[in-house]
């Protein structure tokens, strides 16, 4: 596949990774970690002055209307720093709500406060033995008068803590595994009968277990149809798919940089070990397996234009497939190649894989999509 960015697109990729250059690094990184929120909202506000927050929104809701190429340039950047900032639950997630389903007093009411920087958002969907099925939904939301009484519970919610609007799944009418009867609902983090059980996750972020107690919203607060929402929520989430693909890309990339400059400097048996011909072929392999997983990622963000909603996601599950198999090999690699200190706290090549291990869990990783694109009858 032939690729090129446009010169808007190379000044955008220089300015974000000039930002984070600048303010990030793996040092700052784990002192952002122990911040309350996980992460540095200075760091946030920072990217808001830099207008990264307003990318994608249009320009009549005061963004710049930017696509997903541009996405998946500032996330392959953040994968790089390993950033904390919640840019996926917030910009994509519930930005592509927005974008996608929410009506124009929602847009009014909730964009301008998202570019800012001054609210982020939460995707409160897994729910108990759910797994990645998106219609597999229990949490109920119930008509009352002129709004909606939402109940149920939802699991491991990023940036869950600490957002100020929860995006929620909650079924209106039918059965556990119904298709239909699915709507999505702006929850205000902090209304009465929401309660979080928060905790660290492996990769350094942060999640909560949300309880939603009779939680009263009003009727404004159903982002498209309430009953028939399934097909937005399949829209947003392969477009944070897309996004996390692009983001491992940023990770895998730093990874295999990293690798080859401890080669070079490592030494064993007096002489550095990247002087060693089987090192070199393995870290040859590595390159092979990047390049392979960074054109499935540009198909994906490709496929995001795509009118056809089945081949969009086709393109999505196959890119997963491709990336969960070359973050794989290359963690691991990368891991050997570092011998014992790849497996301290303080070799940050660790925490690279981490975040590859955590981002393989969150799409599905490559035994799931495989079958999602066998059952569509695709090639890979």
């Amino acid at each position: 596949m032939e690729f090129e960015l446009s010169e808007e697109q190379r000044l955008l990729k220089e300015s974000v990774d000039g930002l984070l250059t600048e303010v990030y690094g793996f040092e700052r990184r784990k002192k952002y970690m122990k911040e309350n929120a996980g992460w540095r909202k200075a760091i946030w506000g920072r990217l808001a002055e830099q207008g990264l927050l307003g990318l994608p929104f249009a320009e009549s809701d005061g963004g710049f209307g930017a696509g997903a190429v541009e996405t998946m340039i500032v996330m392959e950047e953040l994968g790089r720093a390993l950033v904390l900032e919640p840019f996926l639950p917030t910009i994509v997630i519930g930005g592509g709500f927005l974008r996608h389903g929410g009506s124009v007093a929602q847009r009014a009411a909730y964009i301008p406060s998202i570019i800012d920087g001054a609210n982020t958002f939460a995707f409160a969907q897994l729910e108990r033995n759910s797994r990645y099925d998106l219609e597999n939904v229990v949490t109920s939301a119930k008509k009352k008068s002129n709004g909606w009484i939402v109940d149920g519970e939802k699991f491991v919610v990023i940036n869950g803590e600490n957002a100020d609007v929860l995006i929620v799944t909650a079924r209106t009418r039918g059965a556990q595994r119904d298709r239909s009867g699915i709507g999505v609902f702006l929850v205000p983090a902090d209304a009465k009968g929401v309660s979080k059980k928060s905790y660290p996750t492996q990769d350094g972020l942060r999640a909560a277990d949300i309880t939603f107690t009779k939680v009263e919203v009003g009727g404004d607060a159903a982002i498209g149809d309430p009953e028939n929402a399934l097909s937005l929520i399949e829209r947003v989430v392969d477009d944070a798919r897309t996004a996390l693909c692009a983001e491992a890309i940023g990770i895998m990339d730093e990874s295999l940089k990293t690798t080859v400059e401890y080669m070079k400097t490592r030494n064993q048996f007096g002489v550095p070990i990247g002087s060693f011909q089987s090192l070199q072929h393995r870290a040859a392999d590595m390159f092979v397996a990047l390049e392979q997983a960074r054109s499935m990622s540009m198909f994906a963000t490709m496929a995001a234009d795509f009118d056809d909603a089945g081949e969009r996601a086709k393109a999505v599950a196959a890119a997963i497939v491709q990336i969960d198999k070359s973050g794989k090999f290359i963690g691991q690699q990368s891991i050997q190649l570092h011998g014992g200190i790849g497996m301290t706290m303080d070799a940050k090549i660790g925490h690279y894989f981490k975040r590859l291990t955590m981002i393989s869990n969150t799409t599905g990783g490559a035994d799931y999509h495989l079958s999602r694109v066998c059952e569509s009858d695709a090639l890979l």
